[in-house]
C-alpha cells in the first residue's frame, strides 16, 4: 500500500472510531502535537485541546457522509457532510472540507472548512 492509500486508510479508521463515540480511539490516530484550525473560528493545539473540544462539540457522535477522499503527498482531503446535535439537541447538517496533514502515518494537522448550507427552497 502506498503512502497516500495508507493515509486514506488511517483517516477512514479514525472516522469509524469517532462515529461510534470512540474518541480516544480516534485520538490514537493523531500525533501528540496535532494542530487543528477551524478556518474563520479557532485553532486547537495538541491532543489534549482536541480531547476537550470533542467533549463539548460531540455530545453525541457525529454522522459523516464522505463524498470524496483525495490524497496527495502527506495530505488527505475529505469532502462531505456532517450532522451534529446542536445545543438544543436538534440535528444540524453542515458541509465540510477537511484537509488533513499526515506525519509518520498519523494525523498531524487539520484545516477544517465547515459551513451550514442554505436551506433548499
Amino acid at each position: 500500500m502506498n503512502i497516500q492509500e495508507n493515509n486514506k486508510s488511517v483517516l477512514k479508521k479514525a472516522n469509524e472510531a469517532i462515529s461510534v463515540g470512540d474518541y480516544e480511539g480516534f485520538l490514537s490516530y493523531c500525533t501528540d502535537d496535532t494542530e487543528w484550525t477551524f478556518v474563520g473560528d479557532k485553532t486547537l493545539r495538541g491532543k489534549e485541546a482536541v480531547r476537550q473540544w470533542m467533549a463539548t462539540a460531540y455530545m453525541e457522535p457525529p454522522k459523516f457522509v464522505v463524498a470524496n477522499l483525495i490524497a496527495e503527498g502527506d495530505y488527505v482531503t475529505a469532502l462531505g457532510n456532517i450532522t451534529l446535535k446542536d445545543e438544543d439537541g436538534l440535528e444540524a447538517l453542515y458541509a465540510y472540507c477537511d484537509v488533513w496533514q499526515f506525519r509518520n502515518g498519523k494525523m498531524a494537522g487539520l484545516q477544517a472548512f465547515v459551513i451550514k448550507p442554505e436551506a433548499q427552497g
